[in-house]
């Protein structure tokens, strides 16, 4: 039986941000009308080595499709010469269980991310949104702000890192494909000061505090991705409108967990799953003066659709290598 390998650069030849934005915003669609199957993620941990390994499965109705990635996040990798993040992606017919394809699922992670992000702003952001405010500079990072860029107008991006040559290589990365003007803060605090904000650290000690963010605001939480990360202030939470991809999975690796577990915030306190008001069920921000929080800790279900579409892409194109697994 031949399935189909995709490598990651086949993988980079056939995806870009608009194809993935979109199968992201169906794909949250479709959870958000409860018409996928999507166990929360499974963890191993390897605390001595400061990683971790996940598996997320997940199929959708529509689509007839099914598949799982296997994701590892490594904090210590870049001293490696690897990435902290590395992924595959096995996808399955549903009609058969037979694998269809196995490909990078690395790439896929990073740019479906970023798509998530540039979704929930568009739901969520204020309409007259133009300064984003960015804590970190890291490779998500770039994802996201390409995401935010597809969906708005981007006058400015305000940045912070730990290494100002970040913050340097990041704007000159940037700038191929955004005009604006770029700003590099010593604080974060000074990057609060923005429309959109958007958190891409590993930290396990909120960054962000509710006094530094303004009203209106719309946040992107994408660093906190399991159990005892957080980015922001649990306050700033208590003052917000939060939206979560996925409320089972962000309460215990969300930007939630934390406040959660505390009990500082309970289901309540959680409005809705992007999906959900995507699909209309539930409204999304409601006046200019609201702070909404994005939690995103990353669904199987954005990498499935995702990864369908490069498969549907790949086949259409003649890309890819075909090698018999049976």
């Amino acid at each position: 039986m031949d399935i189909l390998w995709l490598e990651q650069s086949d993988v980079k030849r056939i995806i870009d941000m608009p194809l993935t934005l979109n199968a992201v915003e169906n794909g949250f669609r479709e959870h958000g009308l409860k018409h996928v199957q999507m166990p929360p993620k499974s963890y191993l941990y390897f605390n001595k080595h400061k990683g971790d390994l996940r598996t997320m499965p997940s199929f959708v109705e529509e689509q007839d499709i099914a598949g799982v990635k296997i994701v590892n996040v490594h904090t210590n990798n870049r001293e490696k010469g690897l990435p902290t993040v590395m992924a595959v992606i096995v996808l399955n017919s549903a009609q058969t269980g037979a694998p269809l394809a196995i490909m990078d699922g690395t790439h896929i992670t990073d740019m479906r991310t970023g798509a998530a992000g540039g979704v929930a702003a568009k739901y969520l952001a204020r309409k007259d949104s133009h300064v984003v405010g960015m804590v970190g500079t890291g490779g998500q990072a770039r994802t996201q702000l390409i995401a935010l860029s597809n969906v708005m107008d981007i006058e400015e991006v305000r940045m912070t890192c730990r290494n100002i040559s970040h913050c340097t290589s990041f704007e000159s990365d940037m700038k191929q494909f955004l005009a604006a003007d770029f700003k590099s803060k010593d604080t974060v605090r000074d990057v609060c000061d923005c429309d959109i904000l958007i958190t891409t650290t590993p930290v396990r000690e909120p960054l962000v505090r509710s006094e530094w963010v303004r009203e209106g605001t719309h946040i992107n939480a994408i660093g906190a991705d399991a159990r005892g990360k957080q980015e922001l202030d649990p306050a700033l939470l208590k003052r917000s409108t939060i939206i979560v991809d996925d409320i089972v999975q962000a309460s215990h690796s969300g930007e939630i967990n934390v406040p959660f577990s505390a009990g500082v915030i309970s289901q309540s306190d959680i409005h809705a799953e992007l999906g959900e008001v995507i699909a209309g069920i539930k409204h999304g921000r409601q006046s200019d003066n609201e702070v909404t929080i994005f939690d995103s800790t990353g669904l199987a279900i954005q990498d499935l659709v995702t990864a369908n579409m490069v498969y549907t892409k790949a086949v259409e194109l003649g890309i890819g290598k075909s090698i018999k697994l049976f």
